[in-house]
């Protein structure tokens, strides 16, 4: 709750600010909905629930097509895990949060510099910070993607719109592997989440003189 009133306070800290001179420094509140994944373990799996995410980002533009954005992301969640018979092993204690702080880059198409819709792709990495209500965490290295396309207005507001893709990856354990002559190997294993999301962004230009 407190980290939407602090969006609340800045959404309309930016609405009351003057625009400048285009293509600087953007503030980029974020809202969107991922979806289900689930995660395989040797011996168990688990999911990530389907959460609606919110953020925010600073985006600075060095050319008018291409920008670099650190952002924030956050959703609240559950993570049942399950064991090889279906049953849940965290019944009443699978209630937590994921949290992104990525930096990354974007790239809009067009050449016309009056259009008011332009696609784009951006990519980005960080970490990602995996904590359970009743207090442990894990922060682990974390990527995403996103296409989409942004809506221009006459004013120091646009809109974007996209489908985004967001990855956390760790070290879960090992495996083992014999092999004739050689012994017994251990090779790290890895378990991953990979979410599906669709989202958007009000956009704030802060222009300078």
């Amino acid at each position: 709750m407190k980290r939407f009133i602090f969006l609340i306070a800045v959404f309309f800290f930016a609405i009351g600010l003057k625009a400048q001179d285009p293509k600087s420094i953007l503030l980029n509140l974020y809202g969107g909905y991922s979806f289900q994944d689930k995660v395989n373990f040797d011996a168990s799996y688990g999911y990530i629930n389907e959460a609606a995410q919110y953020g925010a980002g600073i985006e600075y533009f060095p050319s008018r097509n291409k920008s670099v954005e650190l952002r924030w992301l956050s959703m609240s969640t559950q993570f049942p895990l399950h064991g090889p018979a279906g049953t849940q092993l965290n019944p009443g204690k699978d209630e937590g949060s994921i949290n992104y702080i990525l930096l990354g880059g974007t790239n809009y198409f067009g050449s016309d510099p009056h259009a008011k819709a332009l696609p784009y792709f951006g990519i980005g990495a960080g970490v990602g910070i995996l904590a359970l209500k009743e207090g442990s965490s894990a922060t682990k290295f974390a990527w995403d993607a996103k296409l989409g396309v942004k809506i221009k207005t006459s004013a120091a507001i646009s809109v974007n719109l996209h489908a985004f893709f967001q990855s956390i990856t760790s070290a879960v354990g090992y495996d083992y592997y014999y092999y004739p002559g050689w012994g017994t190997t251990a090779f790290t294993d890895y378990a991953s989440i990979f979410q599906f999301g669709l989202g958007g962004a009000v956009c704030f230009n802060f222009k300078k003189k």
